[in-house]
This record gives structure tokens, C-alpha cells and sequence, in this order.
């Protein structure tokens, strides 16, 4: 098993879409009912501006995509293209935290290190630009592996944008160690 990845281009999008599509129906199960998932896609997605922005990474495992995931200096916390509220302002890392952004892993490849390998590549990334906090938006099926990489839930809240509130978790972490700031910003999505 050799799992690898790279930062995604635009040739990538069309697998990225199924692949996306995939983890929001399968992974989410368990978690919530089918009426929330299906509100989930409303919700959730790919924004593209990770793409072009360099900040968003693949993972293959034996050639195969497995999943997908990014990282952010820009003010949008979550959801993809079609969702509204998206904010491209830029953040500073000296008073922002860094947005890990747009985490999906197909379920055919859950629970073989997918999201790790991806999450640690955005940490890395994001410190590299001066980030010493991250956040997130969390479904409930993401939540373990979030807290497993040292992620704190800082905030419960829903969307119901999709028509059937889907609950959420708004996660920290703070990448030099210590305790997890405090929520200071609000306006966000």
C-alpha cells in the first residue's frame, strides 16, 4: 500500500466531484439521518479557490484517488462554490487562524491514513505562512479523526441551508502547543 500525495490542479475536478459526492453520502452515515445528508450537500463541497489559490491537496493510494483536503488564508470557513457566504478576504496569521478547509476521504478508502496524511500536509503548509492556529468546521463523522490530531471543539452549531439542519462542530488547534484561543471572530458562514 503506498499512500502519496500532491497539491490538486484544475485537471483534477472532475474526479474530485464524484470522489466528494461519495464521502458526504457513505461516510456520513451513522451520523446522521438521510434527510441531514442530503441537506449535507447543500452545505459542503469543493471551492475551487483552494485550487487556485495552491492550497489544496489529493491523496492517491496505489495510483488510485482516495481523497482530498485543504487549507486556507482566506475568511471562509467552509462549503464550496455553490454556497453562499463565501468570503475571499485574506486572513493575517499574526491575529487569524489558518481555515482547514473542504476534508473528504472516498469511503472505499476510510481508516487507512487518508485524512492524516492530508491534514498534516495543510498543518504544514499553514505554519510554513506564519499560521500558529488552525480551524474548522467539523461534521460529526470527522470529529475522531479532528480530535485525534489534536483539534478542540470550540463551538456546536447547525446549517440549515440545505433545508434540514445539519449539526456541526467549529474546531481549534493551536499549532505551537498550549491552550486553544478563544473564538474571536464572528461573521463567518
Amino acid at each position: 500500500m503506498t499512500l502519496t500525495s500532491r497539491l490538486a490542479t484544475r485537471a483534477d475536478l472532475p474526479a474530485l466531484r464524484p470522489l466528494i459526492d461519495a464521502a458526504i453520502a457513505g461516510l456520513q452515515r451513522g451520523f446522521l439521518d438521510p434527510a441531514q445528508i442530503a441537506s449535507s450537500h447543500a452545505i459542503m463541497g469543493l471551492d475551487t479557490q483552494l485550487v487556485d489559490d495552491g492550497t489544496y491537496f489529493v491523496a492517491e493510494l496505489d495510483g488510485h484517488l482516495a481523497g482530498c483536503g485543504g487549507w486556507s488564508r482566506r475568511a471562509t470557513l467552509y462549503g464550496g462554490d455553490h454556497s453562499i457566504g463565501r468570503d475571499p478576504a485574506p486572513l493575517d496569521p499574526a491575529r487569524d487562524p489558518a481555515k482547514i478547509r473542504a476534508m473528504y476521504t472516498h469511503p472505499a478508502y476510510a481508516r487507512r491514513g487518508v485524512g492524516r496524511l492530508i491534514l498534516s500536509r495543510c498543518e504544514a503548509a499553514a505554519a510554513a505562512e506564519g499560521f500558529t492556529v488552525l480551524e474548522l468546521m467539523g461534521t460529526l463523522s470527522g470529529r475522531p479523526l479532528y480530535e485525534a490530531a489534536g483539534y478542540r471543539v470550540v463551538e456546536h452549531l447547525t446549517d440549515a441551508a440545505g433545508g434540514v439542519p445539519v449539526p456541526l462542530v467549529r474546531m481549534r488547534k493551536n499549532l505551537a502547543g498550549g491552550v486553544v484561543p478563544p473564538r474571536h471572530d464572528a461573521g463567518h458562514d
